[in-house]
């Protein structure tokens, strides 16, 4: 299990190179949830998502000679772009492979952030394939977008920063597609929060994580007929076990309360959010309604994980 000194220092390794992102409010929100809600808002994070913090601490802790052989990863985006931009910052090679049916608007932050695409089949088994074929062509570090330790430190230090504004927050709520954001949220909740739980996000379409807490093993994804583009993948042998032992539970929403959350906070809060973030303001909407008694009168935190939208592409 990573530690409070490891958060420390991570985040002081990471802080020249990444944004302390706003925490925004909104009373519609507020009185909406019957709660006070602080969004912490990673979509104006480098490459406008909080994966830039994960990226950059596992470049950053690299060795000389692993710098000068690169980094390969494999994304739908956004740690695509993250580690793109973290390498070009550290003078170092990235190679990304992306399914091929990744939003256009991410190839194109990857390209202008230096990193060399290799396109392949959109499945998790592609992915892992042509990124180990890279490593073993160049000699490149492979860096798993959610399940590698210093990935989940890095993510974690968005809830950390949150709770270091708010450290009296009840819960905060995060989406979950690979594991690495909730967590580091979740060992941050541990470490600097007060009795703070933490609750996942996942559309229905693509609720791995939710099946994988009621069985007790990672489930593998049956569908992933989403919107939400980012949390198509599935949790790994690091995340798993700490989610398991410290996320309260999972919020599964639908495709239509995606694109209303999606909605609502672009109307009223003024700020882009993409689908995979409105997962979560959507699951924070309707649990208000389920379970009051749990969700209502309470001080919650939301990471806004990110804002890369295909402005050509809007579901609304």
């Amino acid at each position: 299990m990573m530690t409070k000194q490891d958060f420390l220092d991570c985040h002081t390794r990471i802080k020249p190179f990444v944004h302390n992102t706003a925490i925004f409010t909104s009373r519609l929100i507020d009185r909406e949830v019957n709660s006070s809600i602080f969004f912490k808002c990673e979509n104006f994070q480098r490459a406008g998502a909080y994966k830039m913090r994960g990226a950059t601490n596992a470049i950053l802790q690299l060795s000389e000679e692993q710098k000068k052989c690169g980094v390969v990863t494999h994304s739908s985006g956004n740690f695509a772009q993250a580690l793109s931009l973290a390498a070009q910052s550290v003078g170092v090679t990235a190679y990304i492979v992306m399914p091929n049916t990744a939003p256009e608007v991410k190839k194109v932050g990857v390209r202008e952030y230096g990193g060399k695409i290799y396109e392949c089949e959109a499945t998790v088994e592609a992915r892992q394939a042509m990124a180990d074929d890279i490593a073993l062509k160049t000699g490149a570090t492979f860096v798993h977008p959610s399940n590698d330790n210093n990935v989940i430190l890095g993510q974690g230090t968005a809830a950390m920063e949150l709770l270091h504004e708010h450290p009296d927050l009840d819960i905060i709520f995060c989406p979950v597609g690979g594991g690495g954001l909730i967590a580091g949220s979740a060992l941050a909740a541990k470490y600097f929060g007060n009795n703070c739980k933490v609750y996942g996000a996942e559309p229905f379409e693509a609720d791995d994580a939710y099946r994988s807490l009621q069985s007790g093993k990672i489930e593998s994804n049956e569908t992933t007929n989403t919107i939400a583009d980012g949390l198509k993948t599935v949790l790994g042998d690091k995340n798993f076990p700490i989610i398991k032992s410290l996320v309260s539970g999972i919020v599964r929403v639908t495709e239509d309360e995606i694109v209303a959350a999606m909605k609502l906070v672009w109307e009223r809060m003024k700020i882009i959010i993409e689908p995979s973030s409105a997962v979560t303001v959507a699951a924070v909407l309707k649990q208000s309604k389920l379970q009051p008694e749990v969700f209502q009168n309470k001080k919650i935190g939301v990471i806004i994980s990110g804002g890369n939208v295909d402005l050509s592409k809007l579901p609304f």
